[in-house]
């Protein structure tokens, strides 16, 4: 199961990325905002960070404007290893080699086509290990 959530920059992106995870036959759940009504993005950040560190979803995908707040929010939680990717290489490797646990998009940087696609890569990287684990254990 994947978390989703964005604020209200984010929310045409978000429901952009929900429409691709149905038609991949990908479970997630919505934990808003559910309008482009101006709201405060740590809440949602917050919301997906819980629902990923407590085990109940397995990764996390958070859109504001940029990417760059709801990483910063995502990155004070415990356990939480949150990614701004705009680009596929990107999007691999803090899969591959970071274990990167949350996904965060800036709507007004990519596209919904390059969303997709940099979801696409998040969603089936697996974490790499062996002298990553190490290095990921260093800061966590």
């Amino acid at each position: 199961m994947i978390a989703i959530g964005s604020d209200h920059a984010g929310y045409p992106l978000k429901e952009d990325i929900k429409k691709y995870l149905e038609d991949s036959g990908i479970e997630y759940i919505d934990l808003g905002t559910n309008s482009e009504e101006s709201c405060d993005y740590p809440v949602f950040a917050d919301a997906v960070c819980k629902a990923v560190a407590s085990g109940g979803c397995s990764l996390g995908i958070l859109c504001c404007g940029t990417g760059i707040g709801m990483s910063m929010a995502a990155n004070k939680h415990k356990g939480i290893r949150a990614a701004v990717c705009s680009d596929y290489f990107s999007a691999k490797y803090t899969r591959l080699h970071n274990d990167a646990n949350v996904l965060c998009l800036g709507a007004r940087v990519v596209g919904t086509g390059l969303a997709e696609e940099l979801v696409g890569v998040f969603l089936t990287t697996d974490f790499e290990g062996g002298k990553h684990k190490r290095r990921i254990d260093m800061f966590e």
